[in-house]
């Protein structure tokens, strides 16, 4: 049974792998795009400087209107003119302070708000050496030269951000497909587990009215008193065992019981079935009043199961100890033994439906349990610690009543 939870580990691993596939993809498309955008916008910059060269050396024989018109259809990038001082000359399409000077002014239209704006924009791109990016240098006449500074358009920078925002959604919509399915799935299992634990209560009711009746003839054809005492004992334990299934899937009534007191007849119980090769022991750093909202038939079935599993995992020989403490929201109960342990990579993968490293059984105890524990009792249970080869931890987490039991 293992194997299939091997399986699924690469489904969902290959799943991760086609979903960071196409991120990529969309993230690498994305950025092309961008940097494609901003090429463009260089080109135009550039034919926008060359634009500029010609109108400052127009003659007669030039096409002015058609220079007029290169250097006004540019309405989306931000670009300043400054002389070889860098004292800026005129702009165009920059967001400033002051909104009454939005377009293209000459720099002493200005305000002294927006002078200081601009120029700090222009100090912050540095020198306009050859290999800063944001500056072109046009010659205007002989020895006389100007600088266009120009920045990216409010559109590329938007478009820059895009690759992320869309990674972002990409992932918050992995998520919300990844719990869906998750918890579709667990109502799923919840549906299943619940109505076979309700039909195997069914099915244990007629065998044992079966028993039942069977050891009433026997004790009426003076059959040994020990041995009907020693059936009537079994049958109560299967009622007991078919009325736990039988609470699977419905809410069960939780009351205050003395936590101790349930937890030593689980041990009680186990101790007689364990075989005289297994230490059993049980360790209470609580008071004796000490109680929980309990389900007994539930939380008790939670308890065998587990130190079940431990004296199955020391093939019926070592220590199992049982200590119970408590801090100020919680109790603390963990189950030790000294079996064969488990790897680190199936802490989780113990409580999965099906998993079992049993040749016989179907892998539900376990599974059981979380629901008993985390959906019921509202606690927690998982693998405390455990190295393979010297034993395991469980813990079971409850949460306290502050009330002692009344007497």
């Amino acid at each position: 049974m293992a194997s299939i939870y091997e399986r699924q580990r690469l489904y969902k691993l290959f799943f991760l792998l086609c979903c960071g596939a196409v991120v990529v993809i969309f993230l690498v498309v994305s950025n092309g795009l961008v940097k494609e955008l901003a090429q463009q916008e260089r080109e135009r910059v550039a034919i926008w400087a060359k634009a500029t060269e010609k109108l400052a050396r127009v003659d007669a024989e030039s096409d002015f209107e058609f220079l007029l018109a290169i250097i006004q259809q540019n309405n989306t990038i931000p670009v300043l003119v400054a002389d070889d001082r860098l004292q800026i000359i005129e702009f165009r399409n920059f967001e400033l302070p002051d909104k009454s000077d939005q377009g293209k002014f000459a720099f002493d239209d200005l305000s002294e708000r927006n002078r200081l704006y601009l120029s700090e924009r222009l100090r912050k791109a540095g020198p306009p050496e050859p290999g800063n990016p944001h500056f072109i240098e046009v010659e205007i006449g002989p020895d006389a030269w100007q600088y266009i500074y120009y920045e990216d358009s409010l559109l590329l920078r938007r478009l820059s951000f895009y690759p992320y925002i869309e990674l972002g959604v990409m992932l918050a919509l992995g998520l919300i497909v990844y719990f869906a399915a998750r918890y579709a799935k667990r109502a799923e299992q919840d549906r299943l587990w619940a109505g076979l634990s309700k039909e195997t209560a069914h099915q244990l009711g007629t065998p044992i009215s079966s028993l039942m009746a069977w050891n009433q003839y026997l004790e009426a054809t003076g059959t040994d008193p020990g041995v009907t005492s020693e059936i009537e004992k079994d049958v109560d334990r299967l009622s007991m065992i078919a009325d736990r299934f039988s609470k699977i899937g419905s809410r069960p009534e939780l009351r205050p019981n003395s936590l101790r007191e349930v937890i030593e007849r689980s041990i009680s119980y186990m101790k007689k079935r364990v075989g005289g090769k297994v230490e059993l022991s049980a360790d209470f750093n609580i008071p004796d009043e000490s109680e929980a909202l309990l389900s007994p038939p539930l939380f008790s079935w939670v308890m065998e199961n587990l130190l079940k599993n431990a004296v199955d995992a020391m093939e019926g020989m070592g220590t199992l100890r049982v200590a119970v403490t408590q801090t100020d929201e919680r109790y603390l109960i963990d189950i030790t033994d000294s079996g064969k342990g488990i790897s680190r990579k199936n802490f989780k993968t113990v409580f999965s439906p099906g998993f079992t490293t049993k040749p016989r059984g179907w892998g539900l105890g376990l599974t059981f349990a979380k629901r008993i524990i985390e959906s019921y009792h509202k606690g927690r249970i998982f693998v405390k610690d455990s190295v393979p080869g010297q034993g395991t931890t469980f813990r079971i987490e409850l949460p306290r009543q502050k009330q002692p039991l009344q007497s």
